[in-house]
């Protein structure tokens, strides 16, 4: 039997940044928690930093997984400023990880969507309502950055799982 190990998924952003726990190595994966760390909008930016790097470090200590599996950065030339503050936000989840010494996955979000639906280029309601199946849930999971998060652990479970194959 499969040893069981979690991989916290996060999407990072800097006003809403998802999260979610993955158990795996069971007969199938199985969601612990998942959630948003949301930053007020009014606060500077260096406060919402502050504020997502505390939270990540609280994640950390209580689900304690083995990997964190983070969305890559996606620079679109029409929105490069929105590139730059997930940045922020995705380096402060980078240093929290490394801080604890957890080991980090990097996912581009088209390997993601392939990983989660077969398509790449997967609407974001694609993602949400294959992840209900895929773990059974009651419900979508939502916001998308939720969603999001949990396709991130998944992929990366995923990707563990293929290696472990060979």
């Amino acid at each position: 039997m499969e040893e069981q190990m979690r991989i916290l998924g996060i999407d990072p952003g800097l006003q809403v940044c998802g999260y979610a726990c993955l158990e795996t190595g069971a007969e199938r994966e199985k969601l612990i928690e998942a959630g948003v760390i949301r930053t007020d909008s009014g606060a500077a930016i260096e406060e919402k930093l502050n504020r997502i790097a505390e939270d990540i470090e609280s994640l950390l200590k209580s689900f304690r997984p083995a990997i964190v599996a983070v969305e890559q950065l996606y620079a679109h030339y029409a929105h490069p400023r929105t590139a730059i503050l997930m940045g922020h936000a995705r380096g402060v989840i980078l240093q929290k990880c490394a801080e604890a010494e957890i080991e980090v996955r990097s996912f581009s979000a088209t390997r993601i969507k392939k990983s989660i639906t077969g398509n790449g280029r997967a609407s974001k309601e694609q993602i949400q309502r294959t992840i209900q199946t895929i773990l059974s849930l009651p419900k979508l999971p939502e916001p998308s950055d939720v969603a999001d998060a949990i396709a991130a652990a998944i992929c990366c479970a995923n990707s563990i799982s293929s290696v472990a194959e060979f």
